[in-house]
């Protein structure tokens, strides 16, 4: 590996770990991501030559920390620069930084964070923004073009987001009991969203918008190793990486989607799955359920089938029943109601649609569901009428051309009848 991968590596790996620390001296976001870009440069100058640190995560620390000061001494004009060999003379703090970071800091600093990124007063979008560009470290260049919009708007969301964060007083004290259960349950959702980001994106979408899913995973699994007996954080990291495996066999060549029982489960990531299985069974045992536990364990019931027909689709009804009494949701009985229809037909799955219409009328799915079951039950015109309205909803071409699909197949059925 070339100085400058291993270096990147580094970087990456101990950026969330880092900028923590400095936040939580500096108290301004700001502050603690020039400290540490700062560190960054000097480590891309001194690592080379002379080798990595014995504690990356720790030498960035101490290295941005005194740049931090520097800094804010020559704003301040009060205090004398300290000499060059000061700051750069790390052979004797390194090993003590080290020693007291121990993974109690460690996991508040990083929780915290996270948890600024997804404060409560942004909307989802900046707070995915925001994380991306503090915890992950992406190019405000990357991530515009991952959300489509271009670099001077991301830069002001960006901006607009850390003036709230600055604004909103955030404490940087270490969290009790319930607040970091709160904020934890925070920061799992902004990684599910992330994750939804890039693993919705289709075929022909920037490689930026679609590495968010890798990126989400990564994050989930820094969580999880600071969170090693959480099975919710377990759940979510098992969801993406069995979600995540089948992304090679979800489009066709020429980027139309390929529904869960047409895919070739060849193209699936073995070691992806192997790991989400391995995840998921570990959180059931803590019997201590809760949503991202039963929507891995429904990803698991599909991994683990070898052939569609051989998928326990009554199991995955019970679960989706259970995630109905956990987390009340007309998505997740839309989603329920497919199991139905292998289960006991397509009108039993269609009473449960039905309902829905009205809380999810511009909702793609909904419409897209609605017209597949009716196709089934030979009321082709409702059909008709439920696709159209979906290719109307549908969020990318690859879902308009799905559509489209059947209601060629009905064009041509109507003119056999004919």
């Amino acid at each position: 590996m070339s100085d400058l991968a291993w270096i990147d590596a580094a970087l990456t790996a101990a950026r969330p770990q880092a900028v923590g620390a400095l936040l939580r001296y500096f108290r301004d976001l700001d502050r603690a991501e020039e400290a540490f870009q700062d560190a960054c440069l000097r480590a891309l100058k001194n690592w080379p030559q002379n080798g990595p640190p014995r504690d990356p995560a720790a030498w960035l620390i101490m290295v941005g920390r005194n740049a931090g000061i520097d800094v804010a001494r020559r704003q301040s004009r009060h205090v004398a620069m300290p000499q060059e060999d000061q700051l750069s003379d790390l052979d004797d703090v390194e090993t003590p930084m080290a020693e007291r970071l121990d993974g109690s800091d460690y996991r508040d600093d990083v929780l915290r964070l996270l948890f600024i990124c997804c404060h409560p007063d942004l909307p989802p979008t900046a707070q995915i923004a925001l994380a991306l560009r503090i915890v992950s470290g992406l190019s405000v260049k990357q991530i515009a073009r991952a959300f489509l919009v271009g670099e001077t708007a991301m830069e002001q969301r960006i901006t607009r987001a850390k003036g709230r964060v600055a604004k909103a007083g955030v404490a940087f004290e270490t969290p009790g009991p319930v607040e970091r259960a709160e904020r934890l349950a925070a920061v799992a959702a902004m990684l599910y969203l992330v994750f939804n980001e890039g693993y919705s994106a289709p075929p022909d979408a920037p490689d930026a918008r679609s590495d968010l899913a890798a990126e989400a995973i990564r994050l989930s699994r820094l969580l999880l190793r600071l969170y090693q007996t959480e099975p919710e954080i377990m759940g979510l990291t098992a969801l993406m990486l069995l979600q995540n495996a089948r992304a090679a066999a979800r489009f066709d060549s020429g980027g139309q989607v390929i529904l869960l029982d047409d895919q070739d489960r060849s193209l699936w990531n073995g070691k992806q799955i192997a790991e989400g299985l391995a995840l998921i069974d570990k959180a059931v045992r803590h019997r201590r359920p809760g949503p991202y536990q039963a929507q891995a364990a429904i990803a698991a019931l599909h991994a683990r089938a070898k052939r569609p027909e051989d998928t326990d689709w009554g199991e995955i009804d019970l679960i989706y029943q259970a995630l109905e009494r956990m987390q009340p949701s007309p998505v997740v009985t839309l989603n329920r109601a497919v199991a139905v229809s292998k289960t006991q037909g397509p009108e039993a799955a269609l009473a449960l649609v039905d309902p829905l219409g009205e809380r999810l009328d511009s909702y793609f799915h909904f419409h897209g569901l609605r017209g597949a079951l009716l196709l089934q039950l030979d009321r082709d015109r409702e059909a008709r009428d439920a696709f159209g309205r979906a290719i109307a909803l549908a969020n990318t071409p690859a879902e308009a051309a799905h559509i489209r699909q059947h209601l060629d197949r009905l064009a041509q059925e109507g003119k056999r009848r004919a």
